[in-house]
């Protein structure tokens, strides 16, 4: 197993736009390698901090780095928003990465780096593996999630190599997969960018963990749990993830959203957020030089108005 480490992205701007109160109540609502919550609690005196994470190896190692502190809660962070009966907060953070950790143990078949099982899953209690994505999905249905997750050119020649490759085995380990699609891709387009296979892994982990499900409503709910004041921040890692958060982000801050032309505002929607970052931050030169896994990172921010 790998040791539990994870570099938290934009560290300093994440504390800086939470503008973190000595008593406030925060929730990390992916507390992954504990980065982020570690700063949070290092501004706290009598303040409270929740620190969420589905995956039962995050929680074990955060409890040894930040010891009794936080109140640590095993979940998904969209469960735990939609059920909350705690205080109201005066910030929360969504970290939607995949920690270090995650990528760099074999065994979690995250990554196209190592050979492993097929596995994926952020918590080991889920029941979808990759395994059964790739083995069990229809040619079609492979095809529309490499496609819509991972937004793959070659996504139907990819979907096809696969069903005849399995046809003779099962699928089963990380090397196995690569190698198929390898052979899927044109010469040509295997060189000179990302790895070949970096799209469809990306694809079927979001989908074996359902991580664009409900993603749009988990982050307006979050913004009702705020305080008037408090602030939401929220790190996105490829565009589709991007797009759900900046879309919700512009829903909560919009005033009525009654037809042009009704002559009064029967909806009753008020402006919830003023959002805080026209563009999203992107971590500085110096950050994606020492960790390369920040590159495609992007903050939003925004701050509760009633």
């Amino acid at each position: 197993m790998s040791e539990f480490r994870h570099i938290p992205v934009m560290l300093g701007e994440v504390i800086d736009s939470l503008a973190v109160k000595a008593d406030g109540s925060y929730l990390d609502c992916t507390l992954g390698g504990g980065g982020h919550s570690s700063e949070i609690l290092k501004r706290l005196t009598s303040g409270r901090l929740y620190a969420v994470d589905k995956d039962a190896d995050a929680l074990t190692h955060a409890k040894e780095r930040l010891g009794e502190a936080p109140t640590y809660i095993k979940s998904d962070f969209k469960d735990v928003v939609a059920n909350w009966q705690g205080e109201a907060l005066d910030g929360i953070l969504m970290d939607l990465g995949v920690s270090s950790y995650q990528l760099d143990t074999p065994e979690r078949g995250f990554s196209y780096r190592f050979d492993g099982p097929l596995d994926m899953r952020m918590s080991r209690e889920s029941g979808l593996t990759a395994e059964q994505v790739v083995n069990d999905y229809s040619e079609k249905e492979l095809t529309d999630v490499f496609f819509k997750y991972g937004e793959e050119p070659y996504a139907r020649k990819i979907a096809a190599n696969i069903v005849r490759e399995r046809k003779a085995a099962r699928i089963d380990s990380t090397s196995a997969l690569v190698r198929i699609i390898e052979r899927s891709i044109p010469p040509k387009a295997r060189y000179g960018g990302s790895h070949p296979a970096k799209r469809v892994f990306q694809a079927i982990r979001i989908e074996v963990n359902g991580e664009l499900s409900g993603l749009y409503e988990a982050v307006l709910g979050a913004i009702k749990l705020l305080k008037k004041g408090g602030r939401i921040a929220v790190i996105t890692f490829h565009s589709l993830e991007d797009r759900i958060v900046k879309q919700a982000f512009k829903y909560a801050a919009l005033d009525c959203i009654c037809p042009p032309r009704s002559p009064i505002c029967t909806c009753g929607k008020v402006s919830e957020v003023t959002i805080l970052t026209n563009k999203p931050i992107l971590p500085s030169d110096e950050e994606t030089e020492n960790n390369p896994r920040s590159k495609s990172a992007k903050l939003r921010v925004a701050e509760k108005k009633v």
